[in-house]
């Protein structure tokens, strides 16, 4: 007989089946307004926390995961850098 993957040797439950499982508990007992305090929240303590610089080092982090070039994702889905100038071009030529 096949072991579950979310189970350990001794039949026990994984850390990642326990997650998986607490957080969709977690999503069942609260609402919108609950994830939108816990995260403003959340980003004042990061505020307070850290400095300019901080931030600016996230920012050109994230700039690098989404990638510099121009053309789309496998996705599908254009870059915002892309959309941003395409609209800029369609405002001129209106």
């Amino acid at each position: 007989m096949a072991s579950n993957d979310n189970q350990n040797n001794n039949g026990k439950m994984s850390r990642e089946e326990a997650g998986r499982l607490g957080g969709e508990a977690t999503s069942n007992n609260h609402d919108k307004e609950f994830y939108q305090e816990i995260g403003q929240k959340g980003g004042e303590a990061t505020s307070a926390s850290h400095d300019k610089e901080f931030y600016q080092e996230i920012g050109s982090e994230g700039g690098k995961a989404r990638g510099g070039s121009d053309s789309d994702d496998n996705d599908g889905k254009m870059s915002r850098e892309e959309a941003g100038r395409k609209g800029g071009q369609a405002r001129k030529n209106d």
